[in-house]
């Protein structure tokens, strides 16, 4: 077993784990770390546990410290700074023509790298832009193209349902959604019934799809023919979570019937 602490770029953000070395760490503590894009201001998101090692696939990066208030003050400067970057940049790629939409600039927490995340449907030649952004802002920049999905987990807003996006309110990982999965719900193939803001499959349908096939067994499929109360008939209508259906008998209407 081995001593790690899980770690978050973003509150909420997908979980890295992290060697707490020497220090006393607990969730929701800020914390300073060092990465392969330098030194990063970070969240735990979970308290000091024990994995197994052989679910570690790459050398564990150690926290540096326990982030103090002057870090605190820090990152909220970079974030300022990182969203005045963000519509300068923006306001350059208008002027250089340049067919793509930033979404997210990020100051690493010691300033020697800007990332920008940014949407395009075709290919960029962006290697003048980084050397006028470079110029600008004296420091490392990096363009790292994202996804319509990417973005809508970074810019948030509501469903169609009303509430908060699922993806940038709790989902860790943008998981592959199948159109069958909106198939299992009996949903209506209606783009804007199942389709997300970004456009996509609706997320939910991915983590509520092992729910549903729970709730389906033992449910026959609409059209199929049953016996009920020794009377054949047709399944004409199902309703997967109060788990009954309705089978029409000829000459004598339709029955329902609810499993326990």
């Amino acid at each position: 077993m081995i001593r790690v602490v899980g770690i978050s770029f973003k509150k909420k953000g997908q979980v890295y784990f992290f060697s707490p070395g020497n220090l006393h760490i607990k969730r929701g503590d800020n914390v300073i770390v060092k990465t392969e894009r330098g030194i990063q201001f970070a969240y735990a998101e979970t308290d000091i546990i024990e994995i197994e090692e052989n679910k570690i696939t790459t050398p564990l990066k150690e926290v540096i410290r326990v982030a103090t208030k002057e870090d605190y003050y820090t990152n909220e400067k970079n974030i300022k700074n990182s969203l005045v970057a963000l519509q300068k940049s923006k306001k350059i790629i208008e002027d250089m023509g340049i067919n793509m939409q930033l979404i997210d600039a990020t100051y690493s927490f010691d300033k020697e790298q800007l990332v920008f995340k940014f949407i395009s449907e075709s290919r960029i030649d962006f290697r003048d832009l980084v050397k006028e952004l470079a110029a600008i802002f004296h420091t490392r920049i990096e363009m790292r193209q994202i996804g319509v999905r990417d973005k809508a987990k970074e810019t948030g807003g509501c469903g169609i349902c009303g509430r908060p996006l699922c993806c940038s309110k709790f989902l860790k990982d943008l998981e592959s959604v199948s159109i069958g999965m909106a198939k299992n719900q009996n949903l209506s193939l209606n783009p804007s019934k199942i389709n997300g803001s970004c456009g996509r499959l609706l997320c939910c349908l991915k983590y509520e799809d092992k729910t549903y096939n729970e709730l389906k067994e033992g449910l026959p499929k609409i059209g199929k023919k049953v016996t009920v109360n020794n009377e054949s008939g047709t399944v004409i209508s199902v309703d997967i979570l109060k788990r009954k259906y309705s089978v029409e008998i000829e000459g004598k209407g339709i029955v329902e019937v609810e499993l326990d």
